[in-house]
């Protein structure tokens, strides 16, 4: 997939946040994700505080009770779990941890990516390749591997699993930073930069990352979904969050040896992943159009005409 790079004075442009809520409002299916994202990610703030005691309260007379039964009370229209507690309110708790630990894997890897990539495409030859042999060495080894080996050493935590799924995923950001700055600083305005004195460091950093930017941003909007698969697979395979904490890959783990008497342990987290890894590459095809360009003008034109 060839990403289009957005000349920089859109990202200048002051009424860029209009244009963008516009191009928005014209993709209906973008929106809808837009909104499914938002909430989430409101769910993962308030959720704890909301219903955090329900998501402990045991019930064993509840066990794996079935959903839409909606006598019990609105807690337990999903259903119990072997415990008897709702599902719902588990999901909701469980967000925040899933979103932590994925928005902190792509923000540790987005920044160390992109920072090594700005070095080694603007640098020196020598320094070019010590850092690309060493994006090689990590890229050689299997990224559920790695991650395996280290939190089977280190043990299961948040932080050791964010740490671990960011290492793995640096390589995409410094590779394609190295290939956009190594054809960006080709450009006039590079050159013209360079002859008007301003020196290395600002360049890169005030001229050719706000253009990387936002090939970036769409790229870090579908390696959030990646890495939430990642970590749903860790800790489907028990060495990720480990009780009394909760993730929607660790409530996946605990009801697969209900799956032929009480399938909606594992279906409803499940469903969960499925919608927000489905939103997160939705909004990431928006943004690929809306801050292409060449593209961009199709969203433009639909929006005036909804308009």
């Amino acid at each position: 997939m060839t990403l289009q790079i957005p000349d920089a004075a859109l990202i200048e442009e002051p009424r860029f946040i209009v244009r963008m809520a516009r191009m928005l409002w014209a993709d209906k299916f973008a929106l809808c994700a837009a909104l499914f994202l938002v909430t989430i990610l409101i769910l993962a703030i308030i959720g704890p505080a909301w219903l955090g005691d329900a998501a402990i309260k045991q019930n064993l007379r509840g066990r794996n009770a079935a959903p839409f039964e909606w006598d019990r009370g609105w807690l337990w229209w999903m259903g119990a779990d072997a415990l008897g507690r709702p599902l719902f309110a588990r999901i909701i708790v469980a967000t925040q941890n899933t979103m932590m630990v994925a928005a902190g894997a792509v923000i540790i890897s987005s920044v160390i990516g992109t920072v090594l990539g700005l070095v080694a495409g603007f640098s020196s030859p020598r320094v070019n390749q010590v850092i690309m042999r060493l994006a090689d060495v990590i890229m050689s080894f299997p990224s559920l591997l790695i991650a395996v080996i280290v939190l089977y050493i280190l043990g299961s935590s948040i932080l050791n699993l964010m740490l671990v799924l960011s290492i793995t995923r640096i390589p995409v950001y410094l590779r394609t930073t190295r290939a956009e700055v190594l054809e960006i600083r080709e450009r006039m305005f590079v050159q013209a930069a360079r002859v008007m004195g301003a020196s290395g460091k600002r360049i890169v950093f005030r001229h050719i990352l706000p253009v990387v930017l936002p090939t970036l941003t769409t790229l870090a909007t579908l390696d959030f979904a990646y890495v939430m698969l990642a970590e749903s697979a860790l800790s489907f395979l028990g060495i990720g969050i480990q009780p009394p904490e909760i993730t929607w890959g660790l409530m996946i783990s605990q009801g697969r040896q209900y799956l032929t008497n009480a399938w909606w342990l594992s279906f409803w987290p499940g469903l969960a992943i499925i919608l927000t890894t489905m939103s997160l590459n939705l909004l990431s095809n928006w943004l690929r159009i809306a801050l292409d360009p060449v593209q961009r003008w199709r969203l433009e034109m639909k929006g005036r005409n909804n308009g």
